[in-house]
């Protein structure tokens, strides 16, 4: 599939799905035992993905030994995450291989978190006129959102349907505008990559000072006028803090990355693959994509 103008990338975050997928399912197991349950939904999520404004080209991103950029700002970044069930880490490599046989290209870099790698690729991608879908429940990602390039957003328990989110959902979600997501977070900190924020602060707070002030620089410099009072001395006091935590949130968009040349799936390997996971129900779904999406019959 080649690079031409205004094609369609998917960038989707692998974790965040991976775990959502995790979490969302019993714990199914093959015969002998080994786990399928997160495989289950994240090959059911990645047909469906492949099926919303198709054609497009996808590539997945997962993390690879940490974020050195993070934990030089911060060395208890996510330090608060509990390790990884081990039924969930025998799932991750027949997952990057799934995606491999749907075509999709892999990314990954040792000491560079995804986020950072996906980020990069979505302004290159969008700088050279192409439409970019970045797939994540991440927040992180709405700093992101601008013409011609959207995040979309898992179902949930109130929504069951993927929903793409674009710069009038990013105000209506927030209360900020997208290029208002890293003060935003900075302000507020964030409890899941373990980054504190300034006590007492949140978004109804933090959105309200950045629509008086701008930014985070026009929330310092004007530290005596904020309400309520009582955060005046704690912002002029906190100002390394916040720096630093702007740093953290902030998307690196500037790393090397090749865009993907991304290939027809392998239905073949794809139906072994199932086989030997011994994930029969879905041969079914698999045959309905390979008809619908490429007219073929399996």
């Amino acid at each position: 599939m080649g690079n031409t103008k205004d094609m369609n990338y998917f960038l989707i975050d692998g974790f965040n799905m991976a775990f959502r997928c995790f979490y969302a399912m019993p714990d199914l197991t093959r015969s002998d035992g080994f786990p399928t349950g997160a495989l289950h939904a994240f090959f059911a999520s990645l047909l469906k993905l492949g099926s919303i404004d198709a054609p497009h080209a996808t590539c997945v991103f997962f993390d690879s030994g940490g974020s050195i950029r993070h934990r030089k700002l911060l060395p208890t970044y996510k330090a608060n995450r509990a390790q990884a069930p081990e039924t969930f880490k025998k799932q991750i490599e027949p997952m990057k291989s799934l995606c491999s046989l749907l075509g999709f290209d892999v990314f990954g870099r040792e000491g560079i978190e995804a986020d950072d790698l996906l980020a990069s690729l979505a302004v290159k991608l969008k700088n050279s006129g192409h439409s970019v879908t970045i797939v994540s429940a991440d927040k992180d990602f709405a700093q992101l959102v601008s013409p011609n390039m959207r995040q979309l957003l898992p179902p949930n328990s109130r929504l069951k349907e993927w929903s793409a989110l674009d710069t009038v959902g990013v105000r209506m979600k927030f209360g900020v505008s997208p290029s208002q997501i890293p003060d935003f977070l900075a302000l507020m900190g964030d409890s899941a990559d373990n980054i504190p924020g300034l006590e007492g602060i949140g978004p109804k707070t933090a959105a309200k000072w950045l629509k008086e002030y701008g930014d985070l620089q026009g929330i310092i410099r004007r530290y005596d006028w904020l309400k309520p009072e009582k955060f005046r001395t704690i912002v002029r006091d906190s100002q390394a803090m916040l720096a630093r935590n702007l740093e953290l949130v902030r998307l690196d968009t500037k790393l090397d990355i090749e865009a993907p040349q991304n290939r027809n799936p392998d239905f073949d390997g794809i139906i072994k693959f199932l086989e030997d996971m011994e994930m029969k129900k879905a041969l079914t779904g698999l045959r309905k994509f390979a008809k619908d999406q490429h007219g073929v019959l399996i």
